[in-house]
């Protein structure tokens, strides 16, 4: 059968934590793949807030959303697509989400669309500061998860920072895992952290 891409890896493990009625962020929209994932886990009751500081990855993300809820009507949350930095997404939230969301998802790097300028990457300072606010903003038992591309420059720079900070978070805040290929230095993979459940 194989094993799940990491994307698919990323889905999952979001899958088995968001629940219809859900809280959920998307914090790097690119083409909103991630997004509407989120937006179909989470239902009409939930509610889905995405970041990109690209206006024409929000673009590409409202056609999709849009399309989706065409064919599907009645079954997406409300999204929100802020042209923002993940960074920001602490203070652009409502002041009642830090706490309650269940899953934040983050797939670093570049724009994946045809005609995307490809030098236009997430970069580790804001990154890091993105995943601080992610784990303030989850619920106990939340998840959130990184899609790593180690083999575009400065993405082996950006996962190593990752990968740095995932490990100093305490245990006892939250675990930790890495799914990669180890055979592949370059192939990307997916980091992901599980908020502790209060004892």
């Amino acid at each position: 059968m194989g094993f799940y891409s990491v994307l698919s890896f990323a889905q999952k493990l979001t899958a088995e934590r968001l629940t219809s009625g859900g809280r959920a962020i998307d914090a790097t929209v690119g083409t909103g793949a991630d997004t509407l994932f989120l937006a179909k886990l989470c239902g009409p009751r939930g509610e889905v807030r995405g970041f990109d500081i690209q206006a024409e990855a929000l673009a590409l993300a409202e056609e999709r959303l849009r399309a989706a809820g065409e064919a599907l009507p009645g079954t997406l949350s409300p999204v929100t697509l802020l042209q923002r930095s993940h960074a920001a997404m602490l203070e652009a939230v409502p002041g009642d989400w830090p706490g309650t969301v269940s899953a934040v998802m983050f797939n670093l790097g570049y724009l994946p669309a045809g005609d995307a300028d490809k030098t236009i990457i997430t970069q580790p300072d804001s990154s890091l500061a993105a995943l601080e606010a992610a784990l303030e903003l989850l619920r106990p038992g939340g998840i959130i998860t990184a899609v790593l591309y180690p083999g575009h420059d400065g993405g082996d720079l950006e996962a190593a920072a990752v990968e740095s900070w995932a490990s100093a978070v305490p245990p006892v805040v939250a675990q930790s895992i890495v799914y990669r290929q180890i055979q592949r230095a370059s192939a990307p993979y997916c980091l992901a952290l599980e908020k502790k459940k209060r004892s």
